[in-house]
């Protein structure tokens, strides 16, 4: 694995990687890590940190037994290095910090042990402290981010409690500074015949997704979940704060506008042109608005577990009860949110979905699991799942059999849920600005899942 270093006051990060779609393991290659600079973000704060310090109660109690272990996977440099970080010393911090990233990426992210992940915890919440001190709110959120979306789980209490008192004092200082927010709605017109020239050979002229409003779990198990039926699902998301507060944008800002995560960049994850960055929330929701939609630069937050992340958004939704049919176990909610135009291409997921339409509007195609032959899936095994059909511009030589085969389809609107039992082929294009979640959940025993 090849590691890149740059330096610079951009802070971009290319986390080049291959999608979690059924393998194994998120794997992660051409990883380019930055040096941060202080001066590139504002960390004007309305009262200097330098009297306060961040807690963190299970860091104190287990550096002995963290640094023990991380010094029997050979880690003696890390561990002389943290151990003057913990005293306060802010270019030890970095250091530790940057000798536990090397370790991410010195091989498949599946190999890495685990304890340097919690290594990397513990380096982030050095260095947030170091910057909380300073009064350089941003740059300690920055590192705390990074902890929850790279580090372990041990320290994870700590980076959320650490978390809540950073945003605390950032959200005091745009109330002292006065900053108002006013309602932005996601998109005024909404033209149908304009977007359907968009889309796919044939979209919305055959067979559409059944809709159904207020199913009841027991309709949901024996008409779709049980014989493996996509299905629209109206009704059931009417009570959830998302559907309200997330309809202006200027409240996920508010909310969560100071934090860091990952976003795509460019056409879609097949692309030659496709990578990775990480962004703040506030400088996602710019780019997005911005109403630059050229393909290579288009920018989209795909397939994060957000809510992990970002407890204040994950308070505002409700896991559908259709999602623990046949005694079913969470496995993952992530959030897809971008501008018109993003595209996930035509593949399968091993989980049963649930993906639940919040804001804006999206085309959905779905081909039955009995048609993988004719999807012409790729033969390598991290991208065994997707199709090499390209619905946007299909090669009829070289994929004759997709040019007559049967498929559903619909658009998703706001408010609504779509079913989507595992193994069926799905491409997905939002037609407006679009927020959604998907739920994937697993039953143990089930043959779909197997």
């Amino acid at each position: 694995m090849t590691l890149f270093v740059m330096t610079g006051s951009l802070e971009k990060i290319n986390i080049r990687r291959l999608r979690y779609f059924g393998s194994p393991a998120l794997s992660l290659i051409n990883i380019c890590h930055c040096h941060y600079n202080s001066n590139s973000l504002s960390t004007n704060s309305s009262a200097s940190m330098s009297s306060s310090t961040l807690d963190t109660p299970t860091l104190d109690s287990q550096l002995p037994s963290l640094l023990h272990q991380i010094t029997e996977e050979g880690g003696y440099a890390f561990t002389s290095i943290a151990t003057r970080a913990a005293a306060g010393d802010t270019r030890a911090a970095e250091a530790a910090r940057e000798l536990a990233w090397e370790q991410l990426h010195s091989g498949p992210w599946h190999s890495v042990f685990p304890i340097w992940r919690d290594a990397y915890a513990m380096a982030c919440l050095h260095v947030a402290k170091c910057h909380f001190c300073s009064g350089e709110l941003e740059l300690a959120l920055r590192a705390l981010d990074m902890g929850l979306i790279m580090g372990g789980i041990s320290l994870r209490d700590d980076l959320n409690l650490c978390i809540r008192r950073v945003s605390h004092y950032l959200r005091e200082r745009d109330s002292a500074d006065g900053d108002q927010h006013q309602r932005a709605e996601w998109y005024r017109d909404f033209n149908l015949a304009e977007a359907a020239r968009l889309l796919p050979a044939k979209s919305l002229s055959t067979k559409t997704v059944a809709k159904k409003g207020g199913l009841s779990l027991e309709e949901f198990l024996r008409e779709h979940f049980i014989p493996g039926l996509p299905v629209i699902i109206s009704g059931s998301m009417d009570h959830w704060p998302a559907t309200d507060r997330w309809s202006d944008m200027n409240y996920i800002k508010k909310v969560a506008g100071f934090r860091t995560v990952p976003v795509e960049v460019g056409r879609n994850y097949l692309s030659s042109d496709w990578k990775q960055e990480l962004i703040t929330i506030s400088e996602f929701l710019e780019r997005i608005q911005s109403g630059d939609c050229s393909p290579t630069s288009t920018t989209y937050l795909a397939q994060h577990q957000l809510f992990d992340q970002i407890q204040e958004l994950k308070q505002d939704i409700v896991i559908p009860d259709y999602c623990f049919a046949g005694g079913g176990e969470i496995r993952s909610l992530n959030a897809w949110f971008g501008p018109s135009g993003t595209v996930t291409p035509l593949h399968h997921d091993p989980h049963h979905n649930i993906l639940a339409q919040i804001a804006g509007k999206k085309y959905i195609r779905l081909y039955s699991p009995s048609s993988s032959e004719e999807l012409y899936p790729h033969t390598e095994t991290m991208l065994c799942n997707s199709s090499q059909v390209d619905l946007d511009d299909i090669d009829k030589e070289e994929f004759p059999k997709i040019l007559d085969l049967g498929f559903i389809d619909c658009i998703l609107e706001e408010g609504e849920m779509l079913y989507i039992p595992p193994k069926w082929w799905h491409y997905v294009r939002s037609l407006t600005k679009s927020f959604s979640v998907s739920f994937w959940w697993s039953v143990e025993g089930n043959s779909l899942d197997s």
